[in-house]
């Protein structure tokens, strides 16, 4: 079992820091190469680059929470459920579809439904 991981392309694991500006500061963020690949992806479909995406999710984030205490950590669960919801289908794995074209509400009330489903078959 372990072997798929172990063996894996060592360069994914290894980190990379990149700097960037977020609310008129400049900042880095250090991250490992497989969560940057992700975000280039994600940035990709909706045609911006990986800087205006991490600023538009710190800018977002900052408005909708008041702040971010780990944004690097954020940075990791949105490319965790990022290939969730592509695994369960509620983001479609044709990269040509944006994502700011899909149904937040509608896939957040299924991820939802899912998480009660789950907690209830496991009581």
């Amino acid at each position: 079992m372990c072997k798929l991981f172990i063996e894996a392309d060592p360069s994914l694991w290894q980190t990379r820091l990149k700097s960037l500006r977020l609310n008129g500061f400049s900042t880095s963020v250090r991250l490992e190469n497989l969560y940057w690949q992700v975000l280039e992806e994600i940035a990709l479909r909706d045609g911006m680059s990986l800087s205006q995406l991490l600023a538009r999710l710190h800018e977002e984030l900052t408005f909708a929470h008041g702040g971010v205490e780990n944004f690097a950590s954020f940075l990791r669960v949105c490319c965790g459920r990022y290939l969730a919801l592509q695994m369960e289908g509620d983001v479609p794995r044709d990269l040509s579809q944006p994502i700011r074209s899909l149904d937040a509400d509608a896939i957040l009330a299924r991820e939802a439904h899912r998480r009660r489903r789950t907690l209830s078959s496991a009581a």
